[in-house]
């Protein structure tokens, strides 16, 4: 499914039906009734009938096929009530007592990364948290871009943003649109949609040919004092959550790509 299709499908009115969005998430995984019938262990038959309305699915079904589909814990939420059960998945903010392990999981994580940048953001990219070898480099970005709530991608593109100091724009803006082009295509979400061809909108130089096959990942290079720093990222998420936030969360470490950019961001440290 493309980007134009997944906006089409966002934009028109929510079906109603519980068979309506099975068929909707089956079709985005690209699967066969047959092949979703096996793959939860029911007939062909009985999930045909599910999907026209000619039969109604157990909330046990409805969770099962959702976890085959991989539809993310909000969507389940949504099967749920449109099969007329209730939520099963809270969804708490993060100061939630509940969470407390999870939060002092992700500060230990950003904590024990300094003196190198390491931040935590949501589905929709806004910025959650961050340790403190973030902000210096971010010094002298306009305020309006540093809002609350600061959009990692935008901040990325923007042109009076990290864009004019990006080195290797053209790779770097290239591979965070394929990650989000991937995003919108699992989850169809209006708002990534939306964040997605906004970002298409920033004029962006082209890629002056195919990566380097000596490449082991693409970096994020940066001007930085006259230095430019360079950066290699890793993304983390947590294994098992039952939790919306939770599995909405995503953690980036970024990692000294040369020796320059570890002795930078030392002395950075040094003077914080």
């Amino acid at each position: 499914m493309n980007a134009h299709a997944a906006t089409a499908r966002a934009e028109r009115t929510q079906p109603l039906h519980i068979g309506d969005h099975l068929r909707e998430w089956r079709q985005r995984r690209h699967l066969s009734q047959l092949d979703l019938a096996s793959d939860a262990e029911i007939s062909a038959r009985h999930l045909s009938f599910v999907e026209t309305g000619r039969a109604a699915p157990s909330r046990e079904m409805v969770l099962k096929l959702a976890e085959r589909l991989e539809v993310p814990l909000r969507e389940r939420n949504v099967l749920l009530v449109a099969a007329g059960f209730a939520p099963a998945f809270p969804k708490r903010s993060l100061d939630d007592p509940a969470l407390k392990s999870a939060r002092q999981a992700i500060d230990l994580v950003l904590k024990a990364h300094e003196p190198n940048p390491a931040l935590a953001y949501d589905r929709h990219w806004n910025l959650v948290t961050a340790n403190r070898m973030v902000a210096p480099l971010l010094e002298g970005l306009p305020p309006h871009l540093l809002r609350h709530p600061i959009n990692i991608m935008r901040l990325a593109f923007h042109p009076e943003g990290l864009a004019p100091r990006t080195v290797n724009l053209a790779e770097w803006s290239a591979h965070l649109l394929e990650r989000l082009h991937r995003q919108c295509e699992a989850t169809a979400d209006p708002e990534l949609l939306k964040l997605y061809q906004e970002l298409k909108a920033y004029r962006m130089p082209a890629r002056s040919g195919p990566i380097s096959a000596d490449n082991v990942a693409i970096p994020l290079k940066l001007r930085h004092n006259g230095d430019v720093l360079s950066f290699i990222s890793t993304t983390m998420v947590f294994g098992t959550p039952v939790d919306i936030t939770l599995q909405e969360l995503a953690l980036e470490t970024f990692f000294p790509a040369d020796d320059l950019t570890a002795d930078r961001m030392r002395q950075m440290a040094a003077a914080l």
